[in-house]
């Protein structure tokens, strides 16, 4: 069985440390954790391991945030992975910080690497975790705040919370939609 984790983000240093990366973290914290190695390839760095007789490749797409679909696509069609065997770990400003929400499918809510992956794949039946990052930011401010860099109040969780959205990933891919959104829906980081 294969299975691809994405995690949504933008290149480049100016955007490592920023809210709208999170999906990169949590997938740099898998690979780390399971010392599987990125490489530049096609329309992403790629890295992949293999965890209890499951195939998992992880995906940060080299597309910018907008352009996600298409590496999603990509990957799904070159691995031949079922759209059911996919997971997007994604920013959510809609949700409190410290938390996490697993869905099954589910609207863009305005996330313009959601919305592209929805036009690439012609669907948005497919599996993804919202990590919350809040919304502490005056009217108006909202591209600003997605791209800000982590205040120091939540740096302080923040290892927690890429830690819990990976387990939340590799629960996916281990136990499946139902066990993950059971397990993990009501766990939030203090």
């Amino acid at each position: 069985m294969k299975y691809l984790i994405i995690g949504l983000g933008n290149i480049g240093e100016e955007y490592a440390e920023t809210r709208h990366n999170i999906g990169f973290k949590v997938v740099d914290f898998l690979a780390k954790k399971f010392e599987a190695n990125f490489q530049i390839n096609t329309l992403a760095s790629v890295a992949e391991f293999k965890h209890k007789g499951k195939q998992i490749l992880l995906i940060k797409p080299s597309t910018y945030m907008n352009l996600s679909g298409k590496a999603v696509k990509y990957w799904m069609n070159k691995e031949k992975i079922e759209i059911g065997n996919i997971v997007v770990v994604v920013d959510d400003l809609h949700i409190h910080y410290g938390t996490i929400r697993v869905r099954p499918n589910g609207s863009d809510a305005g996330h313009n690497g959601l919305k592209d992956i929805d036009a690439q794949l012609l669907t948005n039946q497919y599996a993804r975790i919202r990590v919350g990052i809040g919304s502490e930011f005056p009217k108006g401010r909202q591209v600003e705040f997605v791209l800000g860099k982590w205040n120091a109040t939540e740096r302080e969780r923040l290892d927690q919370v890429i830690e819990l959205s990976s387990d939340a990933s590799l629960s996916f891919c281990m136990a499946g939609l139902g066990h993950t959104m059971n397990t993990f829906n009501n766990k939030k980081v203090e």
